[in-house]
């Protein structure tokens, strides 16, 4: 099974390298294969490296985030320059925020005339798992000049409230 690239690399186009500054390919067999069926399993691997590269180039890119805590809030900061509030699609649960966008490249320069490329265009997506649970309906969002902040309130556990027994 082909080893997945990083988000960096995919982004950059680099290669990850080796100990013995080679191009590192990890090689495994497909279940049910031993020795023998690896030059048959070599010969698949090859045949179907266009397609699994096409396919990786189709995967969403994954945002940066940091994640912090104040004494009542967890907050996320992420970049998202280039896309517009509305097409940022955010998912909150108690214990998990599934942010999901697209930066949509103009077409005003010939791919030929660009001597650095490096930028991230196309869908993203990043799931984070809760260090604790959340308010879900007190959450806010709100984005400036490309940095989006997400402030989510923390769940106390520890309040209580005292509840009045009514005689019907």
């Amino acid at each position: 099974m082909k080893e997945k690239r990083s988000f960096f690399e995919r982004l950059t186009g680099s290669v990850h390298l080796d100990e013995d500054g080679g191009a590192k390919e990890k090689e495994s067999l497909p279940r049910g294969k031993n020795q023998k069926g690896l030059s048959a399993a070599r010969g698949e691997a090859q045949a179907g490296e266009k397609e699994n590269w096409i396919e990786e180039e189709n995967e969403d890119g994954q945002l940066t985030v940091d994640v912090y805590q104040t004494p009542d809030d967890i907050i996320i900061k992420t970049m998202v320059a280039g896309v517009k509030p509305e097409d940022l699609d955010i998912s909150i649960t108690r214990d998990m925020v599934t942010l999901k966008g697209s930066r949509e490249e103009s077409r005003e320069v010939n791919d030929g005339d660009y001597f650095t490329k490096e930028l991230y265009w196309g869908s993203f997506s990043r799931t984070i798992l809760l260090p604790q649970e959340i308010e879900v309906e007190g959450a806010e969002a709100s984005e400036k000049h490309g940095l989006l902040i997400i402030k989510l309130p923390k769940l106390d556990k520890g309040r209580q409230t005292k509840l009045k027994v009514r005689s019907s």
